[in-house]
């Protein structure tokens, strides 16, 4: 199952590896971590990142967010920014679910999705990296297509996706405890919770509206030969 990694000061890093497939196989060990932000890791985080083997970190967040928080990994060749957002899109309504923002996310640029898909798929030899800030939303929403792709039913990638709450639940205890508006405490709160069924509604979603994330991610650009490349990657 997927093993924790102690990188500093990140706090949601997991290799994947481990995670069955339907076919009878699993994810390989070192073929796919996520993560959250790199920007917040210290000289021995960087450290532990290089010896791990990376050939490729794919970073979902916006530009602007990359200005904020710069990866120390920048400017690598290793480093990719490929945000699944497009500058012109607006931030999602205040009172949507998450579940509606994951919609409004996937409908709107199948074809970034797809390209972060390519960007593990064609990585060189070695562990693919993916991350945004918190490693919660945009990398949920990839990782949960890339390990459907690769063969994982779609309980178990929800099941991954929901121990991010986990990883981050003092960090974001911390953050809730700054707010004093309760009705805005409360709305945070909602919007930090990975519960289960917000991923598998949202993988629902995209089988009722595309046909699956195969067909999905295909709209986008994704292709069967590229999807079969992917799984032999990321799959035993």
């Amino acid at each position: 199952m997927p093993t924790d990694l102690t990188w500093p000061n990140c706090l949601n890093v997991r290799d994947l590896g481990g995670l069955p497939t339907t076919h009878g196989g699993e994810i390989r060990s070192g073929a796919l971590i996520r993560s959250d932000s790199h920007g917040k890791l210290t000289d021995e985080g960087i450290a532990a990142v290089t010896a791990h083997g990376v050939s490729r970190i794919i970073d979902l967040r916006r530009e602007t967010e990359c200005v904020a928080e710069p990866s120390p990994f920048a400017g690598q060749l290793l480093y990719r920014n490929l945000p699944v957002q497009d500058p012109a899109d607006p931030d999602d309504g205040v009172h949507l679910t998450l579940t509606q923002i994951y919609v409004k996310l996937v409908d709107r640029r199948p074809e970034l999705y797809a390209a972060a898909a390519a960007a593990i798929t064609d990585a060189p030899a070695g562990v693919v990296v993916v991350h945004c800030a918190g490693g919660k939303d945009r990398t949920g929403l990839v990782v949960a297509f890339a390990l459907t792709v690769a063969g994982v039913d779609r309980d178990v990638v929800a099941a991954d996706y929901a121990v991010t709450e986990q990883r981050l639940r003092e960090e974001n205890d911390r953050y809730l405890a700054g707010i004093t508006d309760e009705s805005r405490r409360e709305r945070i709160r909602e919007l930090q919770a990975t519960r289960p069924q917000t991923m598998l509604q949202t993988l629902e979603h995209i089988e009722s509206k595309y046909g699956g994330v195969p067909a999905y991610l295909a709209k986008g650009g994704f292709d069967a030969a590229a999807q079969s490349a992917l799984r032999s990657r990321l799959a035993s």
